[in-house]
């Protein structure tokens, strides 16, 4: 089944979930003469709202019902967070209906002539490098937009009047399980750590997935020289032939890779002679903020920007311009001569790591949900940065745990308590410990529902506490 050359009148499809791509198919799919269905699996106060509006559209909304495929169904389109064994797709292969997701319905869905498409993946990272990419691409001079996860729907980006030269797309793993024909003009891995596994059922599962982004590509298949499993997976990739392994590396880069020398972001990749030859790009101290994982996002960025035949001024334009989203290693305050910074999005162990690699020495504030993570491994690799360790939430014991076995002189302090208000006694402890110079880094490894709606709550909680803190030193 194609897209936009389906004749879609009349075609029975049922849209698996409501919510931010739910919607938005139902009503591109309703538009296009399909008779659509939507199926989901909550019926509250607000899923009762989004349907009676689908409904005055004459979109068909069965809600508290999402494990029955609708009679004579021809096609699925399901919200990525839908689990692949869901009786409803278990149905609808036994009856040998297709089971597109968003991105693969916005995929089918471009025109003749249409923005190709820079793809992002991995563990972390993926917000940040597609919206420098998309600041990159704007200091080109080219019509972008940041879409996928963030920003601008996919599905708003291809059907929509706006016209595009290009799109910076971020593509989690679910997107890209249910994005079979998926074929970007160039794609990055940023990095792989376990994530999701209760998902995809396995570390393998959760690669394969990843590793759907290099499918196809035409360019360039972006990845990270440090780590292995990235370099694995273009290995791996049915590409077009003269699409090019490109990595990306904090140290000197070899031919066909970007990398950093004496401060300065440099390409010997998109260069004539790259074997003698490199290209100046921009300078670390033009990527905000300066930290090792950040630099590696900036690099990953003007990869794929290269790629598109971006000139090097506009590299370094771009990284000038960009201001990073709320809550990723962000700076707060100093106060006492300690400096404050909120990493809430740092909601497993590989992000974490990343963000206490970037500061030395550290109070760190950590807890939460762990979703299954471990953390020996993490405390291991950070112990000698630590000053003192504040733990908070539902999973906290877990990582007391593996703080008495790899850094047993680190002092803790263990706050039994998980309602919001924990997050000022976590902060005032933190200040009772660090000295100045330190940081007090709050990237705590573990998600956030068991304290707060999400992790923007909770990274404005820290802020509160960090500011109330302030106003009583001023």
């Amino acid at each position: 089944m194609g897209g936009r050359e389906v004749n879609w009148q009349g075609k029975r499809v049922t849209v698996a979930g409501l919510g931010v791509s739910g919607i938005p198919a139902a009503r591109v799919l309703h538009g296009l003469g399909a008779e659509v269905t939507v199926v989901n699996d909550g019926d509250d106060e607000r899923a009762r709202a989004q349907a009676a509006e689908l409904e005055k559209l004459g979109v068909t909304v069965r809600l508290g019902d999402g494990a029955t495929l609708p009679e004579a169904t021809e096609l699925v389109v399901t919200a990525p967070g839908w689990k692949p064994d869901k009786p409803l797709f278990l149905a609808a292969e036994a009856a040998g209906v297709e089971i597109w997701g968003d991105v693969e319905l916005a995929w089918r869905l471009r025109g003749p002539g249409a923005a190709p498409w820079l793809a992002v993946t991995g563990t972390n990272g993926k917000t940040t490098t597609v919206r420098m990419l998309a600041s990159i691409l704007a200091a080109a001079g080219l019509r972008t937009a940041a879409v996928g996860n963030i920003g601008v729907s996919l599905l708003d980006a291809v059907t929509g009047e706006e016209t595009y030269d290009v799109l910076a797309v971020e593509l989690s793993s679910y997107q890209l399980h249910w994005a079979p024909s998926l074929r970007a003009h160039s794609g990055a891995v940023l990095n792989l750590a376990p994530d999701h596994l209760d998902w995809h059922g396995s570390m393998a599962a959760y690669a394969a997935d990843k590793g759907r982004i290099y499918e196809g590509n035409s360019v360039a298949c972006v990845y990270n020289v440090a780590d292995p499993a990235t370099e694995d997976l273009v290995r791996a990739a049915d590409v077009e032939e003269g699409c090019r392994a490109i990595g990306f590396t904090l140290g000197t880069p070899g031919p066909s890779q970007l990398g950093v020398v004496d401060g300065i972001l440099v390409d010997r990749a998109f260069v004539e002679n790259r074997r003698e030859r490199a290209q100046e790009l921009a300078h670390v101290s033009d990527v905000n903020p300066p930290v090792p994982h950040n630099i590696a996002n900036a690099l990953a960025a003007a990869a794929l920007a290269r790629a598109y035949g971006v000139e090097p001024a506009a590299v370094r334009d771009g990284l000038r311009a960009f201001r990073p989203d709320p809550h990723r290693i962000e700076r707060v305050a100093e106060v006492a001569g300690v400096t404050y910074i909120d990493d809430s999005k740092a909601t497993n162990t590989h992000a974490a790591e990343a963000s206490l690699a970037a500061y030395d020495p550290i109070v760190w504030i950590a807890g939460g949900l762990a979703k299954g993570a471990t953390f020996d491994e993490l405390v291991g690799a950070s112990a000698k940065r630590l000053r003192g360790v504040v733990l908070i939430g539902k999973d906290r014991a877990l990582i007391r745990e593996a703080l008495a076995r790899h850094a047993p002189e680190v002092p803790v302090v263990d706050l039994d308590r998980t309602d919001t208000g924990a997050m000022s006694a976590a902060v005032r402890e933190a200040a009772r410990l660090a000295q100045p110079g330190d940081t007090v880094l709050m990237a705590p490894a573990c998600a956030s529902m068991d304290m707060f709606v999400n992790y923007n709550k909770r990274g404005e909680a820290f802020a509160d506490a960090v500011h109330a803190l302030a106003a009583e030193h001023a």
